[in-house]
């Protein structure tokens, strides 16, 4: 699967079919969450969230991606991220973009 986030593939003509999108909401144990929080004292990289984030979009990418699949698409396009934090520790992450077929 060939998933862009332009609008075109060079080379393709595209058959726009609708849009795909996958989504999660994660968290972090309460542990990881506490030692967290002390980072904030200190200042740096929350390592644990950003591992909690990048694990969030991979989830979110691969649910776009069999949604896509499901539907016959050779590629996505125009994908897009977003993501809001739900609750304190939590946060959803959605994947988003157009399938479409090549012709």
């Amino acid at each position: 699967m060939i998933v862009v986030n332009t609008d075109y593939i060079t080379g393709k003509n595209l058959q726009m079919l609708t849009l795909v999108k996958g989504s999660t909401i994660q968290s972090k144990n309460l542990g990881r969450d506490i030692s967290q929080s002390f980072k904030t004292l200190v200042g740096g990289e929350l390592k644990a969230y950003t591992e909690m984030m990048n694990e969030a979009r991979e989830l979110a990418t691969q649910r776009m991606i069999e949604q896509a699949i499901g539907l016959g698409a050779d590629a996505i396009v125009n994908v897009r991220y977003s993501s809001a934090s739900v609750m304190q520790g939590a946060a959803e992450v959605m994947a988003y973009g157009t399938a479409v077929k090549f012709v």
